[in-house]
């Protein structure tokens, strides 16, 4: 992997979250890529129970100071910065006062979703994009972790398909078991189609439930991975019928030779 861009996009990262597969694995992949060469980014949500004195992260003044317009409504954008021990890896915190300034990250006390989880979500694949776009950086593979940030792969084949830093990118996305039960607001269809993006492909977003998001993102990724050993019985049907490179599971243990051959043989070529 020397010398490949690789940007990781996830909902949760290990130290800045408890461990998880996916904060684990959005810390672990990352720490591969390094240790071959490979130059990295990632970027996750700055929800309100990070510790962000203990983490030492700090706002870019640079990076933030545009607006994203969400649902006709202007959200300022603020991103901030820290490195995981160690490691020599910065993070990149995708962060508004409305969004995410809340002491939890995706649900209340009573471990309800938070209503304005779907906004979040737009809110979050937009704001990496922006970001991305003023680091001026080509990323050669996005890869994305956790259903936060599933409209990611949708935004960058339709919203942002002229972006000339993107023309070369591929998009990987981890599938994971992690889900959650319900569904998000009803009304996020019509806040994604606000952004112009086809109706006919977020056909699924009027049930937005965890499956029904993680297949909009499988239909706009280049390339996916088994994240979890044991898959929703309708994901893995989607996985199948989508005609596109599919890793297997493998436990942390053993991912690192199998995700660098996948990158280098299906992702890249």
């Amino acid at each position: 992997m020397k010398d490949k861009r690789i940007l990781y996009v996830s909902s949760e990262v290990v130290p800045y979250l408890p461990e998880t597969e996916i904060s684990s694995m959005s810390f672990e992949a990352p720490k591969m890529v390094n240790k071959q060469g490979g130059q990295i980014r990632i970027f996750m949500p700055r929800y309100g129970n990070i510790n962000e004195r203990r983490h030492q992260l700090h706002e870019v003044i640079r990076l933030s100071g545009i607006n994203l317009v969400i649902n006709d409504l202007d959200m300022p954008l603020i991103i901030k910065v820290a490195s995981i021990p160690k490691e020599r890896i910065q993070v990149y915190f995708i962060d508004n006062e409305e969004y995410f300034k809340r002491k939890a990250t995706l649900t209340d006390e009573n471990g309800k979703l938070f209503p304005d989880n779907d906004e979040r979500a737009i809110f979050f694949a937009k704001g990496v994009i922006e970001t991305v776009k003023k680091l001026n950086w080509s990323p050669d593979i996005i890869h994305v972790n956790g259903w936060l940030a599933s409209l990611l792969p949708l935004y960058l084949k339709q919203f942002y398909k002229d972006e000339p830093l993107f023309t070369e990118s591929k998009i990987v996305t981890s599938i994971y078991n992690q889900s959650f039960e319900g569904t998000l607001d009803k009304e996020m269809i019509n806040k994604v189609k606000f952004d112009n993006i086809d109706e006919a492909s977020i056909k699924l977003l009027e049930k937005p439930n965890y499956s029904n998001l993680m297949k909009i993102a499988i239909d706009h990724s280049d390339a996916l991975i088994k994240g979890s050993s044991d898959l929703p019985k309708e994901l893995e049907d989607h996985l199948g019928a989508s005609d596109k490179p599919v890793l297997e599971y493998f436990p942390i243990e053993e991912f690192a030779e199998p995700y660098t051959e996948f990158y280098n043989t299906k992702v890249l070529n």
